[in-house]
């Protein structure tokens, strides 16, 4: 199984930071900022780079809120991953456009759930409010969720 990361990033105006995907696995959908963590990286550190990478933010005091486990049908499976969560309010710069995704600010009651993975609907509002999640997702090959869960390891 894949280790991935997202970063929930909240400004002074509780809005959250999303990204619009434009090319690679989820092209074309808002989702946090994350990526991949490479063999043998720290998942902190791993965090902390994807989001520099991704839209030139230094992110601090990072809280960690558990995982979110991704599970795809046979078809599909080199797409499970446990995508580990993170939240923080603080962080340096502002966040610019790069080859890989376009940064938006959104408030909380604003966020585009019609243009995101189907899942996040079950799980951001726990996120957004700084509580912690241990969760299995499992989708169809259309990418919609099948079943929900919390898991407690």
């Amino acid at each position: 199984m894949k280790l991935t990361n997202l970063c929930y990033i909240i400004n002074d105006r509780s809005e959250v930071l999303l990204i619009k995907k434009k090319r690679d696995f989820g092209a074309g959908k808002f989702n946090g900022v994350g990526g991949k963590v490479e063999p043998g990286e720290d998942l902190l550190a791993a965090v902390i780079r994807e989001v520099k990478e991704e839209v030139g933010l230094d992110v601090i005091n990072l809280q960690a809120l558990g995982f979110i486990e991704f599970i795809w049908p046979k078809e599909k499976s080199d797409w499970n991953q446990r995508c580990y969560i993170y939240r923080t309010n603080d962080f340096i710069g502002e966040p610019v456009e790069t080859d890989e995704c376009c940064p938006h600010w959104f408030s909380f009651d604003q966020i585009p759930y019609d243009q995101m993975w189907d899942d996040d609907k079950y799980w951001y509002a726990q996120v957004l409010a700084g509580q912690e999640v241990k969760k299995r997702c499992y989708f169809d090959l259309a990418g919609q969720v099948i079943k929900f869960e919390d898991i407690s390891n």
